[in-house]
């Protein structure tokens, strides 16, 4: 199996922490998104991982080299943004006859278990995973008919299926699916100037092929601020790991503190992740994402992603205030 990473976005909902560096790298409860899907993957079956990446592919390559030494790797430029299923088609060159491909798009880490594949798609040509959601007119939805993928709706207005796209497929004849790519983009079946999935699925339904549905256990989002944190929250249910230093510190569980990062004289969580060469001092934080490197002392946070090498340091108030005064300091 190939499994065909796009990671080229450019992460503007998640600015200004994807500012310097792929969106992908960005911190959530101890890891990196891209090392929680990575450690999601089933690495005995799989042959190759080839990252359609952007100018930021450096980033992404030393990180692999330097988690994930043993995976044989490829990396491709997407020089031009011309959409998902234009990313996708430039793996082309290294999908062989025979390979079935799984294709992982980095906005979401995804509980489900991959081991289950061929059972899944037995009877049947690929697997679009999804989720059943309640705001489906936010997403991409499979409209599905005694088991099997009959239609796909961008955004649709009316409840025509709440099952959306989550961004991970499968596909059995990974060469096949590469042509169905080509003939799209030849086709220039655009939308808003892109070319996506739905099209080349959809080209491929009409033409006899099947598709199921499979639902997925969790989907978490990574695409912004609030589902980022949100997505933090979930992964540290039941993750209360202190590696790092914790000194004269309440710990409100969960909390997840990187090896190398330094906590003294805090009172942090529930719901905080500190990521390696940070040093928090005398700090209140909650429900709060601290990148690598950064310096917090003297502060009151919630709600709140702090990115590499971030220097924040506040000082103690001094007050003189009269009898009978209202004081309200409030954490935004």
């Amino acid at each position: 199996m190939k499994i065909i990473l796009p990671v080229a976005g450019k992460g503007t909902r998640l600015r200004p922490q994807t500012q310097t560096k792929a969106k992908s790298l960005v911190h959530v409860a101890g890891k990196t998104v891209l090392e929680h899907i990575i450690n999601r993957l089933n690495h005995s079956w799989a042959t190759d991982y080839v990252f359609i990446t952007d100018e930021n592919g450096g980033q992404i390559m030393e990180f692999m080299e330097s988690k994930f030494p043993s995976l044989s790797c490829r990396y491709i430029v997407q020089k031009e943004q011309k959409g998902p299923a234009h990313a996708v088609s430039l793996a082309a060159p290294f999908i062989e006859n025979g390979d079935d491909i799984l294709i992982v798009f980095n906005d979401t880490i995804f509980d489900t278990d991959l081991s289950q594949i061929n059972d899944l798609c037995a009877g049947c040509d690929g697997l679009i995973y999804s989720k059943e959601v309640e705001d489906y007119q936010r997403f991409g939805v499979n409209v599905v008919q005694d088991g099997f993928i009959t239609d796909m709706v961008e955004k649709p207005d009316n409840p025509v299926s709440k099952l959306a796209q989550v961004g991970l497929y499968y596909l059995k004849d990974g060469s096949a699916f590469m042509q169905y790519l080509n003939q799209t983009i030849i086709a220039e079946d655009l939308v808003k100037g892109e070319y996506y999935l739905p099209a080349v699925f959809m080209r491929m339904i009409q033409d006899g092929r099947s598709f199921k549905a499979p639902e997925i256990d969790s989907w978490l989002d990574c695409g912004k601020p609030e589902t980022l944190l949100e997505t933090n929250s979930y992964l540290l249910i039941g993750r209360h790991h202190i590696h790092g230093l914790a000194i004269d510190s309440l710990l409100i569980e969960p909390v997840h503190i990187e090896n190398g990062a330094v906590v003294r004289g805090c009172i942090l969580g529930p719901n905080v992740s500190v990521a390696a060469g940070s040093v928090i001092e005398t700090s209140i934080i909650r429900n709060s994402i601290i990148n690598g490197k950064s310096h917090v002392r003297n502060m009151i946070l919630q709600n709140s992603i702090i990115g590499d090498a971030v220097h924040l340091i506040s000082s103690a108030r001094r007050m003189n205030i009269g009898d009978h005064s209202s004081i309200e300091l409030q954490v935004t």
